[in-house]
């Protein structure tokens, strides 16, 4: 009964996640998504998407690069991301957070696309949301 709670969790949380991108005008495959993760075209903001994992994971979001259907790009630089709710639904994460985890993708992802050579203004702010709002929901208490 717990995880039967716990997986509606996660897919109620990725689908709020993947409607915050869509409302940020991201691009969603399968329009949405029906699972625990979501593939990202990152193209309509020609953001290539090792470079998005790597700024994302500057500003201590975690996601892979992955390639889209029909992608140009090799599969080591990718025109998409990956993204899943698991780990921040099993840290408490509910719609709040992850609706203002879609808006710090999206800054991120914006920022990259207006200033590919250097978003670490971008990065350092989100980072600092980030860590805050994991220091809400701890994964251990003490």
């Amino acid at each position: 009964p717990d995880f039967q709670i716990y997986i509606k969790s996660v897919l109620a949380n990725a689908k709020i996640l993947s409607e915050t991108l869509k409302n940020n005008g991201f691009k969603i495959y399968s329009d949405g998504t029906d699972t625990h993760l979501m593939l990202v075209d990152l193209r309509p903001f020609n953001v290539k998407g090792n470079a998005a994992a790597k700024s994302l994971s500057n500003a201590n979001i975690t996601c892979n690069k992955n390639g889209i259907p029909f992608d140009t790009q090799s599969p080591m630089i990718t025109s998409g991301i990956r993204l899943g709710t698991p780990a921040c639904t099993t840290r408490g994460f509910g719609f709040k957070e992850f609706t203002l985890i879609g808006d710090l993708i999206s800054k991120v992802i914006k920022g990259l696309a207006e200033n590919p050579e250097d978003n670490g203004k971008i990065e350092q702010e989100v980072k600092r949301e980030a860590i805050d709002l994991c220091a809400s929901f701890p994964i251990y208490s003490k």
